[in-house]
């Protein structure tokens, strides 16, 4: 079963213990209407996780894409995403911004900041994964990359004082159980479930987010 980090939702879509990448990239394409690709992977060389892409020095081992025409290879189909992942089925599962769903993303401590101050504000959340790399990403509604640097400002920050980046056309995210690295698998915070398939606009997570951010400096 998916690893899910506690204590930020109660409801969740059920899940067959044990499902495959292959399985859990269809259900997102099949119940989210999400886009997916498939990624790079981890191997085992001389004991060690390396990158499928053969750089020792990757920055994200085994949670990139594989081809720099990628946009061109995500899919909103169950069907093609089932033939990519038999075709690999150790390829991470990643998700392109700027379709269906932008991502902001902070740092994992303002990130569960953020999350506690948006319960106590009763904020209606979308979905929200915590990888590896101590980074988290809040699933909002297209279009946020084009206005929280606006957004920002107006709550009296410099966008570039704060650890706060909205993802959009031309970026990505690693979906849960994508494995990087050595420190595991990105989980979720909060998880996709019917509750939450109306995902919220930027402008009403950005006052906690920015807020969180500006304290973890």
């Amino acid at each position: 079963m998916e690893e899910t980090i506690a204590g930020t939702e109660s409801a969740q879509i059920p899940q067959q213990r044990g499902e495959s990448l292959q399985e859990t990239a269809v259900r997102y394409a099949e119940e989210r209407h999400w886009d997916v690709f498939p990624g790079t992977w981890l191997e085992a060389v001389a004991g060690v996780q390396r990158c499928s892409c053969g750089e020792p020095a990757c920055v994200l081992p085994g949670a990139h894409p594989t081809r720099e025409d990628w946009p061109t290879q995500a899919t909103g189909s169950a069907t093609v995403a089932r033939r990519l992942w038999s075709e690999e089925p150790t390829a991470s599962i990643l998700l392109p911004t700027g379709r269906t769903f932008d991502a902001i993303e902070v740092p994992e401590t303002a990130g569960f900041l953020a999350l506690a101050r948006m319960e106590r504000m009763e904020l209606t959340l979308g979905p929200v994964t915590c990888a590896p790399d101590r980074r988290m990403h809040f699933f909002v509604l297209p279009g946020a990359a084009a206005k929280v640097p606006d957004l920002v400002r107006k709550l009296g920050w410099p966008p570039a004082s704060l650890d706060l980046v909205a993802l959009g056309e031309g970026a990505y995210v690693a979906a849960p159980p994508t494995r990087f690295g050595s420190g595991g698998a990105v989980q979720w915070a909060c998880r996709p479930t019917p509750a939450n398939r109306w995902l919220p606009d930027a402008e009403e997570l950005i006052s906690p987010l920015a807020y969180a951010c500006g304290r973890d400096r």
